[in-house]
C-alpha cells in the first residue's frame, strides 16, 4: 500500500474520532444533535472529508476494498452540491448505523 493511500486512510480514521470526540461531553441523542448547528456543521465537514478520501483512495488503487465505498462518494457529492438536500436524519443515522463500521474497516486495512 503506497504513502498517498495510507494517508488518506488515516485521514478517513482521524474524521471519524473528530465526529465521535463531538459526542463525548454530550450523549449520542439526536434532538441535542438537531439543535446544535455548530456540531451538525463540523460533523458534515467531517462526513466530507470521509468521502473525498474515498475517492482519491477509489481513483489510486481500486483493489482496496472499503465497504460502501461508492455511497460514501455519493454521499459526500449530496452533501456538497445538493446541500439543501441532506437531512439531519440521513447524517444522524451515518453516524449511528455506518461510522462504527467504517472505523473497524480502516483500522484493519492499516494494520
Amino acid at each position: 500500500m503506497n504513502n498517498n493511500i495510507k494517508t488518506w486512510l488515516y485521514d478517513i480514521l482521524n474524521a471519524i474520532n473528530e465526529i465521535e470526540s463531538f459526542f463525548t461531553s454530550n450523549p449520542k441523542i439526536f434532538a441535542n444533535y438537531k439543535n446544535d448547528l455548530k456540531t451538525k456543521r463540523a460533523v458534515e465537514r467531517n462526513l466530507e472529508i470521509i468521502g473525498e478520501a474515498t475517492n482519491r483512495i477509489l481513483k489510486s488503487d481500486n483493489t482496496i476494498t472499503i465497504t460502501n465505498a461508492r455511497k460514501i462518494v455519493d454521499t459526500r457529492n449530496r452533501m456538497i452540491h445538493g446541500y439543501d438536500a441532506v437531512s439531519d436524519e440521513a447524517i444522524w443515522g451515518i453516524i449511528i448505523k455506518y461510522l462504527p463500521l467504517l472505523e473497524q474497516e480502516i483500522k484493519t486495512l492499516l494494520q
